[in-house]
């Protein structure tokens, strides 16, 4: 008992200690704050849900014109209140359901307005013609490139037919090489549908074509340089082939073969390329706009096309892959190839859409 007895008194005496009062009136100050802090902005926390629940239920006429004026300024004052909140000892609970709070007032403030039927309809329903036609300028570059690069590309193995082989794919033992005879030409446009070889090169031709794309558009941070390079590089293999088969007297035929998918593929490269184009312009000639802001808004049109452009590559694809076995005709194929053409160009330039203005 007497060395029990000491223990006892010494915590006794530990709680009415100074530095024990001193703690437990910091502890009373801290929650006197909390309950002050919460008292004073509860009112506006209480508001802002009912406004977000009210319009998270569709009950929008509900709303008064006042509420609905002070939607941005209450929920701006509850992420600073939470800001505050979690650097001060206020209890778990409230903490937790004013995040909730916050977490749900965003997405009614900045959230999406619509939802992905309501922008798909405005993405086919204009919204994309509208993103290509603001790229004009820089479409009409990518194509003056793509013809350059065509060009180059017959130059090249006109003047040496060694540029051919370093131009095309290697390792597909293909026929198409030069010297090849007008009949072994031939045989690689019609009847050859089912065979290993086609398919390959088919394959090729849309993968290195989806690529180009890419890149294009993806390196067009880089002042447009890159895109403008692939444009050339890619084209100059059409420009090689051309060659290759106006040797022997086979260049309609050979355009009819590309046509069928080329059409859709190639206008899916020029935009993508002018995509590129546009934000490294704007990169590049700012303006008034800081660079960054300016590639910015560059950046938000140019994104919009691309993802049309991997929609027309998809449709490329379909095209390639059944098109070509179902029409074994050069009339046929430049049928669908012209229609397809006249088709984009009309959806792009010519069809404003619902609301769209000239």
């Amino acid at each position: 008992m007497s060395e029990a007895a000491p223990s006892l008194l010494g915590r006794l005496g530990g709680w009415f200690s100074p530095a024990a009062s001193a703690e437990i009136a910091a502890a009373e100050d801290a929650a006197l704050r909390s309950d002050r802090f919460r008292l004073e902005r509860e009112g506006e926390w209480k508001r802002l849900e009912a406004i977000v629940t009210r319009i998270e239920k569709g009950r929008l006429r509900g709303i008064s014109d006042e509420d609905l004026l002070a939607l941005p300024a209450l929920y701006r004052t509850a992420v600073s209140s939470l800001a505050v909140a979690r650097e001060t000892s206020l209890d778990a609970e409230t903490l937790e359901w004013l995040e909730g709070l916050t977490r749900r007032a965003w997405f009614i403030v900045y959230g999406p307005r619509a939802g992905l039927g309501d922008w798909l309809m405005r993405f086919f329903g204009g919204g994309w013609g509208e993103s290509v036609r603001a790229l004009k300028q820089d479409i009409l570059i990518a194509f003056a490139l793509m013809v350059a690069g065509t060009i180059a590309g017959w130059l090249l193995v006109a003047s040496d037919p060694d540029w051919y082989y370093a131009l095309m794919p290697g390792g597909m033992g293909d026929a198409r090489v030069p010297g090849a005879s007008r009949a072994v030409l031939m045989g690689t446009l019609f009847g050859q549908q089912d065979q290993h070889g086609l398919a390959v090169f088919a394959a090729y031709l849309f993968s290195n074509n989806a690529q180009v794309s890419i890149l294009a558009f993806a390196l067009g941070f880089a002042f447009g340089l890159p895109s403008a390079m692939l444009l050339i590089q890619n084209t100059a293999i059409l420009g090689a082939l051309l060659w290759l088969y106006h040797g022997q007297g086979l260049t309609l035929e050979l355009v009819g073969w590309l046509s069928i998918h080329g059409t859709t593929e190639l206008f899916a490269i020029m935009l993508a390329g002018a995509a590129g184009l546009h934000i490294g312009r704007a990169m590049a000639f700012p303006g008034d706009a800081a660079v960054l802001d300016a590639a910015a808004a560059a950046g938000r049109r140019s994104a919009q096309v691309m993802v049309g452009v991997v929609l027309m590559l998809i449709v490329a694809g379909l095209l390639e892959g059944f098109g070509r076995q179902l029409v074994d005709n050069t009339a046929g194929r430049l049928i669908v190839g012209g229609f397809m053409l006249v088709f984009w160009t009309g959806y792009f330039f010519v069809w404003r859409g619902r609301g769209q203005s000239s």
